[in-house]
């Protein structure tokens, strides 16, 4: 199919894989290039998957499980999930990783899975991470997953795009992670819902992938489908005409370092203005703040302000085992736990309460996940 149509990069990527020309608002049928799966929604895709008749899987090949939020297993039940799960992979084919392995879509963006111009689906709302890159990436349910798996074929609802454009360079002292805050808060909870988020602009051109990644992920958090950063040209990118639903700006350099009051992500303040709030717990990690640079400025400050507070709780999980073998071998993880830090199994767990270590009752915790709705972590007493 001819790259010269005009759309947005969401257009044209759904275009591509859907083999004609479509629009936002239409219904198409895709073929992904990798299809996702976690141990919190593969159990129950499979239990679509045979409902469904079984049968080989349509591209093993292109299938990614991994087994992040029971991250150790917890339970007998969810030791079954990851038995499943493995015994799938071994009759099917598809690739699985280890527990421990890593969260699977920040997995498969480290290792090259992923690139400009792909369509990638799974059964994780954060999946749209993977638009960093230049991808269409979205979130599916289990059912959908099911029929991946079996078809070879997902459908898709083409979504609008709107245009963020980023203006600006991020001062010192912040990050994306404050930008993405300051998004959400501006676009207001599921306010883009059935969108794509796509952003433009200097300060977008300059942030690295690492970066990228994170205001990616936290699209999720204003309802959109997707988030990309556009490739310079190609597939992955806008046609000189495309049309956008809505366009909003962005200056990066009238950021301060924000912070989201309990318990909703669009409740974010200056953290100025939080300066003094209690805290008895502090979870680093997860998809959206475990990036290596991310510890490692985590260790700097702790030993800038003489280590952990007495009476707090530090709880690190490195969401992938690339990080996580990064750290160890310049020292940041052996500093934090020299410092009382609790370094955790690789993955999800803390971030969803899934698997230890989670705030007790009415913890007062900071983290640097991308939610923080009430029971997130756990206990529906502790304050995020």
């Amino acid at each position: 199919m001819s790259e010269a149509f005009g759309g947005t990069t969401a257009e044209r990527i759904l275009s591509a894989r859907a083999g004609r020309l479509a629009r936002a608002g239409d219904l198409v049928v895709c073929t992904p290039d990798l299809v996702l799966g976690t141990d919190g929604s593969t159990p129950m895709a499979l239990d679509y998957f045979e409902a469904m008749g079984g049968g080989p899987v349509a591209h093993p090949d292109r299938v990614l499980l991994a087994r992040d939020h029971y991250s150790p297993p917890t339970s007998a039940a969810t030791r079954a999930f990851h038995d499943r799960m493995a015994a799938f992979a071994e009759e099917s084919g598809v690739g699985i990783l280890p527990v421990g392995g890593g969260i699977g879509f920040q997995v498969a963006l480290e290792t090259g899975r992923i690139g400009a111009g792909d369509l990638v689906v799974g059964a994780d709302s954060h999946t749209v991470m993977c638009g960093a890159v230049g991808a269409f990436a979205t979130g599916i349910g289990s059912a959908d997953l099911a029929g991946a798996l079996r078809t070879g074929r997902v459908w898709l609802r083409v979504p609008a795009s709107w245009r963020i454009v980023l203006d600006g360079r991020l001062p010192t002292g912040t990050s994306a992670k404050d930008a993405a805050l300051d998004m959400v808060r501006r676009l207001g909870a599921d306010a883009a819902a059935w969108t794509s988020l796509e952003f433009h602009g200097p300060g977008a051109d300059a942030l690295p992938v690492e970066e990228r990644m994170v205001l990616s992920n936290m699209s999720a958090e204003a309802g959109a489908m997707a988030g990309i950063f556009p490739a310079p040209d190609g597939p992955g990118s806008p046609a000189p005409d495309a049309r956008y639903a809505r366009e909003i700006r962005l200056d990066l350099g009238a950021l301060e370092p924000q912070v989201a009051l309990p318990h909703d992500p669009t409740h974010s303040v200056a953290v100025a203005e939080a300066v003094g709030t209690a805290v008895d717990f502090v979870f680093l990690g997860t998809c959206t703040g475990g990036r290596v640079h991310d510890f490692r400025e985590a260790r700097r400050v702790l030993e800038a302000g003489g280590g952990i507070a007495p009476g707090v709780t530090v709880v690190v999980t490195p969401p992938t085992a690339h990080v996580r073998a990064a750290l160890r071998a310049d020292g940041t993880l052996a500093a934090l736990e020299a410092m009382g830090a609790h370094v955790t199994e690789t993955g999800c767990g803390p971030c969803c309460g899934t698997s230890p270590l989670v705030p007790p009752d009415g913890a007062r915790v900071i983290s640097t996940a991308n939610r923080n709705f009430k029971a997130r972590m756990g206990p529906a007493t502790a304050s995020i």
